[in-house]
């Protein structure tokens, strides 16, 4: 039974703020922040095929997230042995600064993990539903089960193991550390994942549709790191943004099933 509730479990912050429409706005703002660390993008550049299949990619990478959070716990730790197994055979030099890069580096895995707890939260306070400063810790704290799982945190404990400075455990932990990252660009290959990733290759009639939590995204960006791409924003458009994406949501979580690993969880739940 134990193993069949999972890591986290109904009562979770996590399992409400994941199983909500609004992690596509925070996945998105996440890549796009992501893509700054020069090294991490050299990675993905280098070792993934985004630019031929972006949506296997994203469907690989969300599936990962979604069996640890929603899966039982045999589920989630074979799902993080998978990501761990991959990661050994991610190494190299980055073109542009000269710096060696290896994806088991537990500064870049803090980078990743950091920046897609702080995305899933803000996209879900902005567009998914109202969040206490308790709860929003406590998912901070949740998702450090995530970051043990790509071997980031030993220990078993986000707040024992000896990795742990560099997964903060509460909200203003997590802005300090996020603060504090510094040498940041765009390279030409962060460039060209921001494209990919705010113009996947679609069908025409669903191009509109994928503006809108694009647009939300870049809504959500920090200031420097939208300057640092030169995407150009107008603030008085906020309103209509938050309106349109909002509505999108709202009508994705009532015309669209649960992901799979959602609707299994609810089913070991009811039973």
């Amino acid at each position: 039974m134990v193993d069949e509730l999972g890591y986290f479990g109904p009562d979770s912050v996590a399992w409400r703020i994941l199983a909500d429409p609004s992690v596509l706005v925070g996945g998105l703002r996440a890549l796009l922040i992501q893509g700054t660390h020069p090294l991490a993008m050299a990675g993905v550049d280098q070792h993934s095929d985004y630019r031929d299949d972006p949506w296997g990619r994203l469907r690989r990478t969300t599936g990962f997230v979604m069996t640890v959070v929603f899966g039982s716990r045999s589920e989630a730790d074979a799902a993080g042995a998978r990501v761990r197994g991959v990661h050994r055979h991610v190494e190299g030099v980055d073109g542009v600064t000269g710096r060696p890069y290896a994806a088991g580096d537990p500064e870049l895995l803090a980078w990743v993990h950091n920046v897609v707890v702080h995305s899933f939260l803000t996209a879900y306070r902005r567009y998914g539903g109202w969040v206490s400063a308790a709860d929003a810790d406590r998912f901070v704290a949740e998702m450090g089960e995530l970051a043990r799982q790509v071997g980031l945190v030993d220990g078993g404990d986000a707040v024992g193991g000896s990795l742990a400075a560099l997964v903060p455990v509460d909200v203003a932990g997590l802005r300090r550390w996020l603060r504090a990252a510094d040498g940041l660009q765009v390279t030409p290959a962060a460039r060209d994942g921001m494209h990919t990733i705010l113009a996947p290759p679609m069908p025409a009639l669903l191009r509109p549709v994928w503006a809108v939590p694009a647009v939300a995204a870049v809504s959500l960006l920090p200031g420097r790191i939208r300057a640092m791409y030169g995407l150009p924003w107008f603030p008085p458009a906020e309103p209509l943004v938050r309106v349109t994406t909002a509505t999108l949501v709202r009508t994705l979580r009532i015309a669209l099933p649960d992901p799979p690993p959602v609707r299994a969880a609810r089913a070991r739940r009811a039973a």
